[in-house]
């Protein structure tokens, strides 16, 4: 794994009527705060990216469909520096959430039938002025 990415076991919970699917408790490894919890769809065959957070830890687990998440380490003097770590998780194949430190880039692909949809856990508000972003083309990756 690259340094500061982290696959974390989450709860499940199977009832009758619809399954319950933890996804972060405030004493979970990787929380760092609460400022923010987001959704973001993703189209079958569709990528995302690259975006990179400068100061958010990312905390994201996928409750619909299935997304790979490919991330790029270019951090000066990191040990896994120039290194991809590639990662699928899904709903109902590989259920788990995702860390990712601040300062690595991040592009995601929706692999679910129809839409995927992730959701994110930020420990500050959104603010449009904290991420950098790249062109697809501009970290070549063979997604």
């Amino acid at each position: 794994m690259i340094d500061g990415v982290t696959l974390h076991e989450e709860k499940q919970i199977t009832v009758p009527k619809g399954n319950i699917y933890h996804a972060i408790k405030s004493n979970s490894e990787g929380f760092c705060g609460f400022g923010e919890a987001y959704f973001s769809q993703i189209e079958q065959g569709s990528i995302k990216g690259w975006k990179r957070h400068n100061r958010y830890t990312l905390n994201i687990v996928v409750p619909v469909g299935a997304i790979r998440f490919v991330i790029y380490d270019d951090r000066e003097g990191s040990q896994t520096y120039g290194q991809f770590e590639d990662i699928v998780i899904s709903v109902k194949d590989n259920y788990k959430r995702l860390t990712v430190a601040p300062g690595l880039w991040m592009a995601f692909q929706g692999i679910g039938e129809g839409i995927s949809m992730l959701m994110d856990v930020i420990p500050e508000i959104h603010a449009e002025d904290e991420a950098d972003r790249k062109g697809l083309e501009e970290i070549k990756f063979n997604f």
